[in-house]
């Protein structure tokens, strides 16, 4: 029919997730993608503590005070500039109300 295209005539618009990673960000262990790799990283810790602490009404200043740091290093983390370590990160958490659950999958078999 007229006006009418098959998926294939728009095969060259599409590619995986795989692809525009490795074009846009490098091969996976290469130096861009694992820059890349913290980047994001560190801006999805930030997301999570941001969200948490405004769903707990606190203050960056208040939650620096609970867990011994500045309200300016609550920002830097929230806008994913510095990860927290794991210490850092526990202390956020508990002050905020949240638990960390590390567990290990059954095995079968």
């Amino acid at each position: 029919m007229k006006g009418e295209r098959t998926i294939s005539a728009y095969k060259n618009y599409f590619m995986s997730v795989d692809a525009m990673m490795d074009e846009r960000y490098g091969k996976v262990g290469t130096p861009e993608r694992e820059a890349f790799r913290k980047e994001a990283y560190a801006y999805c810790v930030g997301q999570i503590i941001s969200d948490a602490r405004k769903r707990e009404k606190v203050t960056q200043q208040e939650l620096a005070q609970r867990v011994g740091t500045n309200k300016s290093y609550i920002s830097r983390i929230e806008n994913g500039s510095v990860e927290p370590g794991a210490g850092m990160f526990l202390r956020i958490l508990s002050a905020l109300g949240l638990r960390f659950e590390v567990s290990q999958p059954l095995a079968f078999g």
